[in-house]
């Protein structure tokens, strides 16, 4: 949703149904960890509400990302709220999905105004703990899917198959993003891969997946990220720089690949077009392309400009915590605004095969 007013008439943070990100942390990512998802989300709690100013007893409402497939456990949540606290009692929710999409929850429950003022979203992921192939297959439709065994690189393959023979990228181009990626995030400190890559040499590596290459796909990681919002008058009073939310929506597609147009991403566009991505110029995108050539599709129906940098952090391709990566990037995403002095940015996070569904975020700094 976009707020209800002209594209560039209104002041971030004047209507009190304003909703700014006032403090967020990620962990260090890692290819693995011992600690377990409450240990990780207990510091990244900790910290973002350090970052915001704010206490545990400040916070009216959390919501938590998080995937019991992924932690190899049933209701697995549950045991993640001891991260939150249980004093003073508030009120809590969980998604199946991303920590994008319990921002996205944190931001409509405050939209309700009724006494709660400060919400926290959390994200949190353990990919390390077993093998992805056998993992995610059973995320898919249990009728036809799953007994294909269709995990998320086969079929991230077949997209990337589909964009290729359409002509629509090279090789080499997707090469070239993921050695830009890697380079970027030797400047980011929460990066799990960083480095100098040569094109040629990545291009002679045989295929994983065809037509992918080791350095078309992410990496395993284990991490965890949170992010604080709050309404406009308390985001004001305890925060110098809120980065306002002036957009948020999701739009999903149909599950099956083969009912979809490949070489583009509709829901991406429309899920775009109403948070307003085209209300003004942007600055930097965080997008949650894990495979290479998932970036050039998000950047065409994103309506982005070559002008527009994007994942300056390394993006998903430098470290991909599974149900913390989609908050990660509306965190860099707040953070271009507020540590480096962007005005306008765009985080995005995607889930289910081939791009499904896609939620994109607006962020926006104070104007004078």
């Amino acid at each position: 949703m976009a707020l209800d007013h002209a594209p560039g008439s209104h002041v971030p943070g004047q209507h009190p149904d304003d909703i700014a990100i006032i403090g967020w942390a990620q962990t260090p990512m890692v290819r693995h960890t011992d600690k377990t998802e409450t240990q990780l989300l207990l510091e990244v709690v900790t910290d973002a509400l350090d970052d915001a100013g704010l206490t545990r007893a400040d916070v009216g409402f959390t919501c938590a990302g998080s995937c019991d497939y992924v932690a190899g456990q049933a209701f697995s949540f549950v045991q993640n709220t001891d991260a939150i606290g249980a004093w003073p009692p508030k009120r809590d929710s969980h998604v199946e999905m991303d920590g994008a999409w319990a921002l996205y929850e944190a931001y409509v429950r405050l939209l309700m105004g009724d006494e709660v003022d400060v919400a926290l979203a959390m994200g949190s992921g353990r990919s390390s703990t077993a093998d992805p192939a056998l993992i995610y297959p059973m995320e898919m439709d249990p009728f036809y899917l799953a007994p294909l065994g269709a995990d998320a690189l086969s079929l991230a393959a077949l997209q990337a198959q589909a964009v290729l023979a359409a002509g629509a990228v090279t090789e080499r181009q997707l090469a070239e993003i993921a050695a830009r990626c890697r380079r970027d995030a030797q400047s980011n400190p929460y990066a799990q891969v960083s480095g100098e890559f040569d094109v040629d040499e990545l291009l002679a590596e045989d295929a994983v997946r065809a037509p992918l290459r080791r350095h078309d796909l992410p990496p395993i990681t284990d991490g965890a990220a949170a992010v604080v919002i709050a309404r406009a008058e308390k985001a004001k009073a305890v925060c110098e720089n809120p980065v306002w939310i002036t957009g948020i929506a999701h739009c999903a597609e149909l599950h099956y690949p083969g009912m979809r147009d490949l070489t583009r991403s509709l829901s991406a566009r429309k899920a775009a077009e109403a948070a307003g991505v085209a209300d003004g110029p942007v600055d930097v995108a965080e997008l949650q392309a894990a495979f290479t050539h998932e970036e050039p599709l998000l950047v065409e129906a994103l309506g982005l400009a070559p002008t527009v940098t994007v994942n300056p952090s390394g993006g998903p391709l430098a470290a991909n915590p599974i149900m913390a990566t989609g908050l990660v990037r509306i965190a860099e995403a707040a953070a271009a605004i507020r540590d480096r002095g962007a005005s306008r940015t765009v985080g995005h996070s995607t889930s289910g095969p081939c791009l499904q569904q896609n939620l994109v975020c607006v962020l926006e700094g104070g104007r004078a």
